[in-house]
């Protein structure tokens, strides 16, 4: 008897540590988040978000199970012209004062072919959350110079700023109300 629940609990344990779950960090140095607008609807103008952080949380080597959070640092914007950037900080815009940060949270990583996936969530821009789908392409997994497996993946999606209170409409501002997200991440198993 004792040697059947000791079995019992070691096939247990065992089985456990199969599904452990593994928690990625974002590999900084190797992370883009950026989004684009159209200027009057003849160019387009591209920025990031220099301060960001992100962790993925799996346990299925697939991540269909991955819960992704991120963060951005709304003071951190970046479109290479001073003057631009600080008007983005603005009351008129982001208000980087009041709202510091954008934050999205995932409800669910649905593979959909060998090497894609919709991300769904809930993203905060300004005090505003709402719901959100990204295209998410999976580009691999490799043993990288930090000795540890890192996954990379290529994000790409849109949304409208005025459901989120940035700025006023195109009519009058001259940037697009559509803005397109794309990210392009790295996440290294702790």
């Amino acid at each position: 008897m004792k040697k059947t629940i000791l079995l019992g609990i070691t096939a247990l344990l065992c089985s456990l540590s199969v599904v452990a779950q593994h928690k990625y960090l974002l590999d900084k140095y190797h992370a883009r988040v950026g989004f684009s607008a159209t200027h009057f609807g003849i160019s387009h103008v591209e920025g990031n978000f220099k301060t960001i952080d992100a962790t993925l949380t799996a346990k299925k080597a697939d991540f269909t199970d991955a819960v992704i959070t991120f963060t951005a640092d709304v003071n951190s914007i970046n479109t290479d012209v001073d003057y631009r950037d600080k008007d983005l900080k603005s009351a008129g815009y982001f208000n980087a004062e009041k709202y510091p940060t954008l934050s999205f949270k995932s409800t669910s990583f649905k593979k959909t072919g060998p090497k894609s996936y919709k991300l769904a969530g809930n993203i905060t821009i300004h005090g505003v959350t709402k719901a959100i789908v990204f295209n998410v392409i999976y580009n691999g997994t490799a043993v990288t110079a930090m000795k540890k497996p890192t996954a990379g993946f290529t994000i790409t999606g849109k949304l409208n700023r005025l459901d989120f209170g940035v700025g006023t409409a195109a009519v009058s501002s001259g940037v697009s109300n559509e803005i397109e997200l794309r990210a392009n991440i790295e996440f290294t198993v702790i």
